[in-house]
């Protein structure tokens, strides 16, 4: 994970993933790859001469203006290797486009302005082949050699998400394959050993444990399950198809995104 893609955006998460995709470069000895992307799609009714639209594109232009100094002000005083992209237009295109040559993309999980969930990494999540790494806005950085639980449930996604997180995992102090009994839908063919075999040809140990759904949430017994072990972060596969995301996107998936209550790197 030596090239690192960091969207740049003024929104909650920007300070808690900015320090995290510093953590994962100094950890890989890599290099951090910022984009910044503004959209300019104004549409006002009645502005005939486009006065108003034009004042709020010279605002919109001014601020993402001041937020580039922000962040290479602060971005100069590190230790890593960055470089700045500007595009305009909607961010979604542009890490699309940029991702194919990163080896893994960090994100928010807060849209700008609002404490809604992040639109872009729900959208990112099923339609890009580089693994992701969401940020919540509470963190201050990420302990790559901390503790790792990776959700398992013998699923290609889940499958697809343990073996993009090799790299990672490998620096981890200890790994947890966590499976959740009676999980809907978690009826695959592949067993926890075969996700722990895996990992042993890496030269990765892990714990295999199972826990029971109960009368909750899928989500919210992978979220206990990392808190009580001090978790630095969780692995997971996304689960969803691009032409619904709203409706398709699985419930774990869209359960962990409006509330991760840790960094998720995740991988469709």
């Amino acid at each position: 994970m030596r090239s690192i893609l960091l969207h740049i955006a003024d929104d909650d998460c920007l300070e808690p993933r900015t320090q995290v995709a510093l953590d994962l470069a100094r950890a890989f000895d890599g290099h951090l790859a910022c984009l910044q992307a503004v959209a300019y799609e104004y549409g006002v009714p009645g502005d005939i001469y486009g006065s108003i639209v034009a004042e709020m594109v010279t605002a919109q232009r001014e601020a993402a203006e001041n937020l580039r100094g922000r962040c290479q002000q602060r971005l100069s005083t590190e230790d890593v290797a960055w470089s700045w992209e500007y595009e305009d237009g909607r961010a979604l295109e542009h890490v699309l486009r940029a991702s194919s040559l990163n080896d893994v993309v960090v994100v928010g999980s807060r849209e700008p302005f609002s404490k809604a969930s992040s639109l872009l990494a729900r959208e990112l999540a099923t339609r890009m082949q580089t693994p992701m790494l969401l940020v919540p806005e509470h963190l201050n950085g990420l302990n790559c050699a901390g503790t790792a639980v990776v959700a398992w449930n013998g699923s290609p996604e889940a499958s697809r998400a343990l073996k993009a997180a090799v790299p990672l995992l490998a620096k981890a102090k200890s790994v947890l394959l966590a499976s959740v009994l009676g999980e809907p839908g978690g009826d695959f063919d592949l067993p926890a050993v075969e996700g722990a075999e895996y990992l042993s040809r890496h030269g990765i140990g892990c714990e295999m444990t199972e826990f029971s759904f109960g009368h909750g949430s899928v989500a919210k017994v992978l979220a206990d399950v990392a808190a009580r072990r001090e978790a630095a972060y969780l692995v997971m596969g996304a689960y969803g198809r691009p032409r619904a995301i709203e409706t398709v996107l699985g419930g774990v998936t869209r359960e962990i995104f409006a509330q991760p209550p840790l960094p998720i790197f995740t991988c469709h």
